[in-house]
């Protein structure tokens, strides 16, 4: 992963190996959360409005990050460096769909647009292109001549100009989609809320409904949330990494990988598991028999009726 190469310096053996598996294992989770969500998106063709092709995009940059980052091995010469590049673009290029998330509900909740669905062609170019030239940036200042020493990670930064490069072409990128997003979901919001005050001071039916779809509208501001705790203690390891090269705290490591590596995991629930595919899914176990049905968790054979009457977590496939 993106942050992993930069923690070993002058880490223990053992240590290392406990980082690489935290690495492995909560890339794992994310690997099969957000694989999970591509498996839906392409099996169930009713989930297949623009919308949620946004978090298909989103889950697929997740679950190829997730996957580059357990296989790097530096025994494998230019496969290892290949391995490095691909991690790096599939991590940028997740947290910049979720910008494109974010935006998409803004010109459409907020501006009332109905143009989204024309500016894909923009989203990819946007995404992919932008990930190409990260990428490409970071390659200055790495060197790769240190790679056998490293372990079980590939394409590390050493020196100050390559610590510098890998948090311009990472880190500034990604707070500032987080402050994107941040800003994006509280206009949406405040916008919403506002909203439905107006329609429960007007009606008196609509107020016995207006308190689960808040509920559900406010599930968007914990969005960002998902970016910060997946890199914040990245962050402040890159920043420490930097004042004290040689100076190396394991447990800011540990948390540094852990959560990093579970971002995956993280938009795949948040992002992907909306009532839309939780409906889908329930609306396949339907066509279960009776004899496999009971053997099913109550709360899945009944998941279809109390799903009737839930707010879709993308208020806009509704209006796609």
């Amino acid at each position: 992963m993106a942050t992993v190469q930069a923690v070993l310096g002058n880490l223990s053996a053992n240590e290392r190996g406990i980082l690489t598996a935290i690495n492995t294992s909560a890339s794992s989770f994310s690997l099969v959360g957000s694989g999970f969500i591509v498996l839906c998106y392409l099996l169930f063709k009713e989930l297949r409005k623009f919308s949620f092709k946004l978090v298909f995009f989103l889950a697929l940059s997740d679950m190829f990050c997730s996957f580059f980052s357990i296989i790097g091995d530096p025994s494998k010469g230019y496969f290892c460096y290949a391995q490095g590049y691909t991690t790096h673009f599939f991590c940028v290029a997740s947290f910049l769909w979720t910008t494109t998330i974010a935006f998409t509900l803004h010109r459409t909740v907020v501006r009332h647009k109905t143009d989204v669905e024309d500016l894909e062609p923009m989203f990819h170019l946007y995404v992919w292109g932008t990930s190409v030239v990260m990428t490409v940036i970071r390659s200055i200042g790495n060197d790769h001549g240190h790679i056998s020493r490293l372990g079980a990670w590939c394409w590390a930064q050493t020196g100050r100009t390559g610590k510098v490069v890998h948090f311009i072409t990472f880190y500034a990128p990604l707070w500032v989609a987080i402050l994107f997003n941040g800003i994006t979901y509280f206009q949406v919001i405040r916008m919403l809320n506002n909203a439905t005050r107006m329609a429960v001071g007007m009606s008196d039916r609509y107020q016995s409904d207006a308190r689960p779809d808040m509920k559900a509208l406010n599930r968007w501001g914990y969005y960002p949330l998902i970016l910060i705790g997946s890199w914040f203690f990245g962050t402040i390891n890159r920043i420490h990494d930097f004042i004290e090269p040689g100076h190396k705290i394991f447990w800011l490591s540990v948390l540094d990988v852990g959560m990093a590596a579970l971002m995956g995991l993280f938009n795949s629930i948040a992002y992907g598991l909306n009532s839309s595919v939780r409906r889908a899914i329930s609306e396949r176990l339907d066509l279960l028999p009776e004899n496999l049905r009971r053997w099913l968790p109550k709360s899945l054979r009944t998941r279809s009726q109390q799903q009737d009457s839930e707010l879709v977590s993308l208020k806009i496939e509704d209006q796609q």
